[in-house]
């Protein structure tokens, strides 16, 4: 399958770009791209058709990576060349640059989906949910000037759950995924470069959360102020965090989730692989895609027979040829479950410290 990147315009189909980054993930949104082409001869830029604001999809190969915007149109020339640069990013640019409409400015009784559909319908961007999204949040109060990506990212951060942008420009809501790559990354054999970064200065030995109701003179339910702490017995030194829930209203069995939840995604970051292979694609033909299981076999990091979470993704080809960078991490960093699976992963993580 060739894949050529093809710009596809409301007038134009464009595509033999010299230069070409496109970049998806599960912690960014939205998706972006970044190409350039060289003229090959006299006035043939000029008939690119193409400015900023256009509506667009962005292609490799026979797939549809980003349906958004061109953000930026840059012209240039120099003593030996014509060159014009394109970039934009996926329709959910609308959803983090712009501020949340909401009359009252308070979220009563609503559940994240439907927060996320409601808060997505004025810039017309679809939102889905592939897995269950809890129950109702009972209140969540909007901050003047919030975009509506960070009350949505905000709230799924309580409920555990990953939000970022479709090809299809829509919003998804989701848990961390289950689908397996049909091939994954081996040492000797499609791997060009790697490097596996382990980490500390983001994780605490105490996580306290906290929640204040609104109702504060209730005589019943979660009334007035609540706290939830959790703990990651591998930090061996006291640094203790705060941090309030998402939500006014939340009740101490869900401010222990989310007190855990912070810790276990702490803990899974500190780990964090970084490849560059020479596909874009798996041996099936398939893009490498965020929130995929890749397996991994790469002796010289201690990484056999595991497979990780791809969690971001660049499509890259400029003189130097076609690569693929990606960001790979456990799993865990993105779930929810109790500290006991946490700690398994921190020990091993300990054990590799200590051997390097």
């Amino acid at each position: 399958m060739g894949d050529d990147l093809t710009l596809l315009l409301s007038e134009q189909s464009v595509s033999g770009w010299n230069s070409v980054r496109v970049t998806r993930g599960i912690e960014r949104c939205p998706s972006d791209f970044d190409i350039e082409m060289t003229e090959r001869y006299p006035g043939e830029l000029s008939s690119l058709m193409v400015k900023p604001g256009d509506t667009c999809q962005v292609k490799l190969g026979n797939d549809v990576v980003i349906t958004g915007y061109v953000d930026k149109v840059t012209p240039s020339i120099s003593a030996n060349q014509h060159t014009i640069r394109v970039a934009g990013r996926g329709k959910c640019q609308d959803l983090v640059d712009c501020s949340a409409e909401w009359d009252g400015g308070q979220i009563s009784s609503q559940t994240v989906l439907a927060t996320a559909i409601a808060l997505a319908a004025p810039y017309l961007i679809t939102v889905n949910a592939s897995c269950d999204v809890g129950a109702v949040i009972a209140q969540t109060n909007i901050q003047f000037g919030e975009s509506p990506y960070e009350i949505i990212e905000r709230l799924c951060r309580w409920r555990a759950l990953l939000v970022y942008d479709q090809p299809d420009g829509s919003l998804l809501l989701s848990d961390v995924g289950t689908t397996m790559a049909a091939s994954g990354f081996q040492e000797g054999i499609n791997i060009e470069k790697a490097s596996l970064e382990y980490s500390i200065d983001g994780r605490f030995s105490e996580y306290w959360t906290s929640s204040q109701s609104a109702d504060v003179f209730g005589d019943i339910g979660d009334a007035g102020y609540l706290h939830a702490v959790s703990t990651d017995p591998l930090v061996l030194r006291h640094r203790r965090h705060f941090f309030h829930c998402e939500a006014s209203a939340s009740g101490l069995n869900l401010l222990q989730k989310r007190a855990d939840w912070e810790a276990k995604r702490r803990l899974g970051r500190s780990a964090k692989l970084s490849i560059t292979t020479d596909s874009w694609r798996d041996s099936a033909g398939v893009l490498y895609t965020p929130n995929t299981l890749v397996p991994l076999n790469i002796p010289s990091l201690r990484k056999v027979n595991v497979s990780w979470l791809i969690t971001e993704v660049s499509y890259k080809r400029n003189q130097n040829g076609t690569t693929c960078d990606l960001v790979i991490m456990p799993e865990q960093a993105f779930s929810i479950g109790p500290m006991t699976e946490a700690q398994a992963i921190g020990g091993s993580l300990a054990a590799e410290f200590l051997t390097h």
